[in-house]
């Protein structure tokens, strides 16, 4: 079964099994603006829910990444090195950011839903 789930700060996390891949959402790029560059977590690593998992470099800013759940890192888009702008063309499909086997798939249950995270950036509108 495949679900979509949402951080507060803007990370999404497509769980598929025991495996989440995990990008920035479409409103968090809109905010960033041109992203210039993506720094992604290395291979093996192990990332803990809320900390920083990698960083995404804009032409306002750079912003940190946070893992919306704790596990490894099996697998990071390659294809972000050579062209960071999919990030603001599909910030939610082919511009994901890393794979994670997720330890402990209990965090998932802290994460917003697609509703509730659309009331979440409306009121932030």
């Amino acid at each position: 079964m495949t679900s979509l789930r949402f951080t507060p700060e803007h990370e999404w996390i497509r769980v598929d099994d025991e495996t989440g891949v995990i990008g920035i959402t479409n409103f968090a790029q809109t905010q960033l603006g041109d992203i210039v560059f993506v720094e992604l977590p290395p291979i093996g690593s192990t990332v803990e829910k809320g900390t920083q998992a990698a960083v995404v470099e804009s032409v306002k800013a750079a912003s940190e990444v946070y893992a919306p759940v704790s596990g490894e890192v099996t697998a990071v888009n390659d294809a972000l090195a050579e062209d960071p702008g999919l990030v603001n063309t599909s910030a939610e499909k082919d511009g994901w950011f890393f794979k994670i086997r997720i330890a402990d798939p209990a965090e998932l249950d802290s994460l917003l839903d697609q509703v509730a995270y659309d009331a979440r950036i409306a009121d932030q509108g």
